[in-house]
């Protein structure tokens, strides 16, 4: 692609707007800062599109976020006029331009005569995924860079069912808007009738969806006036919501107030990602000035809940994904279990990657586990499936990102409705005595220590996804015995949906195919390595039984060269 030729083709259009003309004025003779911004074009894949903000082809500004409109406003009429008439409904979350992409979004489909339901203020993902169906509207669009530093931004794109887009029907998103070719040709019309604000008395029936999910009342009322939580919205748009349900509830929390800011900066973090202990320092010091036992934080766009819990020194530690997933999931089947509320085709659903400790907890308690690909949509494409079949009834789905739903109200990571359980979580515990981090103990010493690991190996420039896949392709070429004198006992082929066994047998996998490949390890662990579908990120996970933490990690240590080894021979 002749990035100087595109480059001068945006530079000398009367259509580029003012700031638009300032910057790229700015990077001529730049050559690298040309070539990424002019050499490609940002992707749309099975999440959307999602890039550091700025002008150019390959960024994420007003023209990429008006010509993914266009390819959806087309891809909706040839629906029929009944689907232009339900519309679409958009939403986004304090990042920076988020309000204007938005804007110029809802003015794209107006102007293509489909009905644009625009949410007054930041609102989360999952309630963006609740009003889909709420409002019965054909498609729904959330403006976000989730969890990423402060230069991104995103665009993500969701069915009628409320999850993510399928990949079918992103599929013929994407031929529309690769048809359009002149960026700056895509026109809206941000003051039309067609524009509606998104109903005020959505918030509250979202709020009362939620607490229908409780499951600790007593515990709760006993409990929640004197609990000692602190709770931050990481500059997001969690705090509204997340506040409501805990109020309404009863539950006491402590906010970090100078986090409850709509900061476009993210001016008191790093990076605003609720994973990390850093993130949370300013509630964990919180936290440590009023003796409270339990930080949680959301991330921008409130689909990611991070925890951090007070350990037996009374030190924080911050837990990770996995950690929140398991004692959440074991909480949910011994409330439902203690409560003889436990549906006879119960089910859970985590993507492959998440912790094999699912397993052994959903085992002992007979109910069925689910694994998907990695991406909430294929968890929410479960809750589908059994809603028509009637074959299992969610109780909970997760993923070790810091992803959770219970409840079927949204069809994506849900970090509202997690921060109620988790709030409600710290009630039960308390009620009956212990802390959640005790409860973590127990559940180690029951099923066995399982340690849990995601590295991520950053790649950059154009080239990032194809070097990736690339890296990925040429493992499945390699034939592996063991892992740090770990034996392999099969390879999962997401691609090619298969799995084969040392044996060398061959059996297929019923899974929607990805380009992953998956180690099943001797003893119940794992290794898997994936692209990421929405970073220039290639990601290894380590799920390593052990009989506690200090083997499990000096496990690790011996596992990583082994596998970075292997990496190291798949480039070459």
């Amino acid at each position: 692609m002749d990035y100087v030729k595109n480059y001068n083709t945006w530079i000398n259009d009367e259509r580029l707007n003012a700031e638009g003309k300032a910057e790229l004025v700015a990077i001529s003779g730049n050559e690298k800062e040309l070539e990424y911004r002019f050499g490609g074009e940002l992707e749309f894949g099975t999440a959307g599109m999602r890039g550091i903000i700025g002008y150019g082809m390959n960024m994420m500004n007003i023209y990429t976020v008006m010509r993914a409109t266009k390819g959806l406003s087309e891809w909706v009429k040839s629906l029929g006029k009944a689907a232009m008439e339900r519309g679409v409904v958009i939403s986004y979350d304090t990042r920076r331009k988020s309000e204007e992409f938005a804007k110029a979004a809802a003015g794209v489909l107006a102007k293509n005569a489909i009905k644009a339901y625009l949410f007054d203020d930041v609102h989360p993902v999952p309630m963006l995924s609740y009003a889909v169906r709420y409002l019965n509207t054909i498609a729904g669009i959330m403006i976000t860079a989730s969890h990423n530093p402060k230069e991104y931004n995103g665009y993500k794109v969701y069915g009628e069912d409320g999850a993510q887009m399928s990949p079918e029907d992103t599929a013929k998103v994407v031929s529309y808007i690769n048809a359009i070719s002149d960026y700056l040709s895509v026109e809206g019309d941000e003051s039309s009738a067609l524009i509606e604000t998104v109903p005020q008395k959505l918030d509250q029936d979202y709020i009362d969806e939620l607490s229908k999910l409780t499951l600790s009342k007593e515990a709760v009322e006993k409990c929640g006036a004197n609990l000692k939580l602190v709770y931050t919205p990481v500059h997001g748009s969690g705090y509204k919501p997340v506040m409501a349900i805990l109020g309404k509830l009863g539950i006491n929390v402590t906010v970090v107030e100078e986090q409850t800011k709509k900061d476009t900066e993210f001016s008191t973090v790093k990076v605003p990602n609720p994973e990390f202990k850093e993130t949370l320092s300013m509630g964990i010091a919180l936290a440590n000035k009023i003796d409270a036992d339990v930080v949680f934080g959301t991330d921008p766009d409130s689909d990611r809940l991070g925890v951090a819990l007070k350990d037996e020194q009374g030190e924080f530690v911050a837990l990770s994904g996995n950690q929140v997933g398991i004692l959440l999931l074991d909480y949910i089947l011994t409330r439902l279990n203690e409560d003889n509320a436990m549906p006879k085709n119960a089910a859970v659903v985590k993507s492959f990657v998440t912790t094999g400790m699912a397993k052994a907890l959903c085992d002992d308690y007979g109910v069925t586990l689910y694994e998907t690909p990695v991406g909430f949509k294929f968890i929410g494409e479960k809750i589908k499936q059994w809603e028509k079949d009637g074959k299992h009834t969610y109780i909970f789905g997760f993923e070790e990102s810091c992803g959770y739903l219970r409840g079927t109200h949204a069809r994506d990571k849900d970090a509202v409705v997690a921060s109620m359980l988790c709030a409600e979580m710290v009630c039960y515990y308390a009620y009956i005595g212990k802390s959640v981090f005790d409860r973590l103990q127990e559940i180690y010493a029951k099923y066995g220590y399982v340690l849990d690991k995601n590295v991520s190996i950053q790649y950059s420039g154009l080239n990032a996804m194809k070097e990736m896949n690339a890296v990925v392709d040429a493992l499945k070429t390699l034939k592996v015995d063991e892992f740090a004198g770990v034996k392999v006992e099969a390879v999962r082929d997401y691609s090619a949906a298969k799995r084969t066994a040392a044996d060398g047998s061959v059996s297929e996998m019923d899974i929607p195919k990805c380009n992953c490949v998956y180690y099943e390890l001797a003893g119940g662990s794992f290794v898997c390595v994936r692209p990421s579908g929405t970073e220039p990120k290639l990601k290894i996970y380590y799920s390593l039984k052990a009989k506690d933490e200090a083997a499990a990690n000096a496990k690790l240590v011996e596992m990583q060269a082994s596998v970075n080894a292997l990496l190291e021979k798949a480039k070459n």
